[in-house]
This record gives C-alpha cells, sequence and structure tokens, in this order.
C-alpha cells in the first residue's frame, strides 16, 4: 500500500476510534438511564443491571459504527483539505478516485465489524437478554412482592404482606381481587409460600380466610380454608408463551425459515426475509457513509472559506439515505417478493458518493480558458 493510502487510512482509523467510543458512551449512558430505571425499580440488584446493560452494547455498537464511519471521512478530508493535504495530493497527479481509494478501504473494514455484530452478537446477546428476563419475570417476590407495602402487581390486584422469612415463606399475607366487576375476592392468611406447577407459579396460603363481596346487592360471604392455591401466572405473565423473536434467530432460520419457525412466531415471510437482509444491508451503509463524506467534500474543492457548505450537503444526503432505508423498510415488509428493496438504500447511498466523486474529477478535467494576452 502505498504511503499516503496508508497515512490517510491510519487518520480515519483513529478518528474513526475516536467517534465511535463517543457515540457509544452518550448512547449507551441514554439507554442505561432508562434501563437503570426498570431494572432497580423492580427490586433487582445493581449486578443485573450491568448484566442487562452489557447485553444491550453489541446493539448499541451496531447503530453507531455507520455514523461513526461517517463522521471520521468527514472530519479527516476537511482537515486534509483545510492543511492543504489534499491540494498537494491533487497537484501532483492523484485524480479524486486514487485518492477515494483508501476511503472506500476503510468502509469496507467498517462493515467487517458491523456484518459480525449483525449476523452473530447481536442475535446472541437479544437471545440471553430475552432469557435473563424471562427469569427475572418469573421472580415474583423480587419483582412485585415487599414487606410492609400495599403494592398493585396488576390491575385489580393489591397485595401486602407484613415480613418475608429469608426460606421464602410470606407471613400475614393480604391479597384482594378486583379484575372482576360483579365480585370482589380477598384472602388473607396466615403463611403462604410460591411454588412452581406445571401450569405456572401458584401462591399457596394456609390457615386463612376468604371473602366474596356481590357488587350487586352487597351480599359479604365468607369460608375458612386450611390450604389453598391462587394462580399467579397471569400477574407476572410466566404462564403465557412467549413467541420466538426475530431478533434473535440467526440468518439462516431468517432467510431460510421452516413453516413450523413461521408459524410459531406468528410473523409473515416477508418480515423474515427483511430482517436476514437487513443485517447486511446495515453494513453497507457504512461503505456509503463514508463514500457520501468523501465525495460532497471533494466536490467543492479548496476554499479559503472553508467546507461548511459541503459538510451540510454531506449530512443532507445521508439522512436521506437513512429516510429512504426507513421507506425501504415498509415496502420491503409488505411482500415477500420485494425484499431486494432492503438493498436499495445502500446502494443509492453509493451511488450518491460515487457520482460525487465522478464530478470531483470532471471538474478538475475541464480546460481552463486560455489567458488574454497582454496588450
Amino acid at each position: 500500500m502505498p504511503r499516503f493510502d496508508r497515512y490517510l487510512l491510519a487518520q480515519l482509523t483513529v478518528l474513526f476510534g475516536f467517534f465511535a467510543l463517543v457515540l457509544v458512551s452518550v448512547y449507551w449512558v441514554n439507554r442505561g438511564v432508562s434501563l437503570f430505571n426498570d431494572i432497580i425499580g423492580d427490586g433487582q440488584s445493581a449486578l443485573v443491571f450491568l448484566e442487562f446493560a452489557a447485553l444491550t452494547l453489541p446493539n448499541v455498537i451496531r447503530l453507531v459504527l455507520p455514523i461513526a464511519a461517517f463522521a471520521a471521512t468527514v472530519y479527516v478530508v476537511n482537515r486534509l483539505t483545510n492543511e492543504s493535504e489534499m491540494v498537494v495530493m491533487q497537484a501532483l497527479g492523484c485524480s479524486p478516485w486514487r485518492l477515494a481509494r483508501p476511503v472506500a478501504l476503510f468502509g469496507l473494514l467498517v462493515a467487517i465489524p458491523i456484518c459480525i455484530l449483525t449476523h452473530f452478537l447481536v442475535p446472541a446477546s437479544r437471545a440471553q437478554l430475552d432469557l435473563r428476563q424471562a427469569e427475572i419475570s418469573r421472580d415474583f417476590t423480587a419483582r412485585f412482592l415487599s414487606a410492609g407495602q400495599f403494592l398493585h402487581p396488576a390491575s385489580g390486584i393489591t397485595v401486602f404482606i407484613r415480613e418475608i422469612a429469608r426460606s421464602g415463606e410470606l407471613k400475614q399475607i393480604y391479597l384482594s381481587d378486583a379484575t372482576d366487576p360483579a365480585t370482589r375476592v380477598t384472602y388473607t392468611a396466615n403463611r403462604a409460600f410460591l411454588v412452581q406447577s406445571e401450569d405456572g407459579p401458584k401462591l399457596v396460603m394456609i390457615d386463612g380466610m376468604a371473602q366474596w363481596l356481590r357488587e350487586e346487592d352487597r351480599r359479604l360471604s365468607t369460608a375458612t380454608f386450611d390450604d389453598f392455591a391462587y394462580d399467579i401466572s397471569g400477574l407476572i405473565g410466566s404462564a403465557r408463551i412467549r413467541r420466538p423473536s426475530l431478533d434473535e434467530m440467526s440468518t439462516r432460520d431468517l432467510l431460510f425459515p421452516s413453516p413450523e419457525l413461521i408459524e410459531a412466531s406468528g410473523k409473515p415471510l416477508a418480515l423474515f426475509l427483511y430482517e436476514g437482509h437487513a443485517r447486511t444491508a446495515q453494513a453497507l451503509l457504512a461503505v456509503a457513509g463514508a463514500l457520501i463524506g468523501y465525495g460532497a467534500l471533494m466536490a467543492g474543492g479548496f476554499s479559503r472559506f472553508g467546507l461548511g457548505r459541503q459538510i451540510g450537503l454531506a449530512i443532507a444526503l445521508l439522512i436521506a439515505v437513512n429516510f429512504l432505508s426507513n421507506s425501504a423498510a415498509g415496502v420491503a415488509q409488505s411482500d415477500a417478493a420485494l425484499w431486494p428493496v432492503t438493498y436499495a438504500p445502500p446502494l443509492i447511498g453509493i451511488a450518491l458518493g460515487l457520482g460525487l466523486i465522478w464530478l470531483s474529477a470532471m471538474r478538475r478535467r475541464r480546460p481552463r480558458p486560455p489567458r488574454e494576452r497582454a496588450a
């Protein structure tokens, strides 16, 4: 690799690492604030929060890498132009196509880790995250029960527990079930235990009383019991069958799904194909962003007033490509035969970058008008 190519590629790589670190930190902290409220607010420990935050990190990196590649390209090309390094290379006979070679290579190098993230790391982290969320949702004591407080784990349900022993025994429990508008049922018991069964978790109350209040005539009926099992699976959602998520499936399963998998997920084939091809299309966005950033700045040429308008053009084109990506997603998800539309936004972005480079090359090849001879 020529020396200038190595120099430009090194500059792009260093700035890419800087912008990626900044963007990941900002996005991750923003995501972590809401995650902290959800996890800690549900009674989980700080270690669970750190585990969940680490599992969301691959998806955060996947989102910011194309933006970091674009920002690094714009910054480096703008700095080299202002310091006349690009002007010197062009004066030595290097065309914009020749100078674009390390930029294109840089975009391809960024696309490789994005492919690894989208095809392997992100699905694996999503699967583990869903698994841990399911485990925590089954932890009724940690999520809903707290001694000495009236809690409302679901609409119409009120729970009060005087004490929770270390063994898991619940002492002096009060449970009011007003989910049925016609009848309110209240359970009180001296002791209770949480047990797992084939149908889901049960709350087994011992030595207690049940009271039924009919709202129509305000008639109260009571009954005592030695032990009574109350189904709490509806409160924590553990009895509900969780459909497989497309985010956690492998790319092979998305591109070649079996009829059983489609039926189990409840999603159409078009959504499978779009999700599988979108993982590769997102990696191509890094190449498109690098070429758009380079082409827009090179098309403006050298100016003592800076390249503010060219930078604005590059940002506008990148935003347009992202808007086009959202539109293409809706089209591709509407019909399974339209999955090639998924690749349209990054390919259009690459074409825009190449078009700007071609425009820059044509402007430099244009012959200058001959100078008028002095009289």
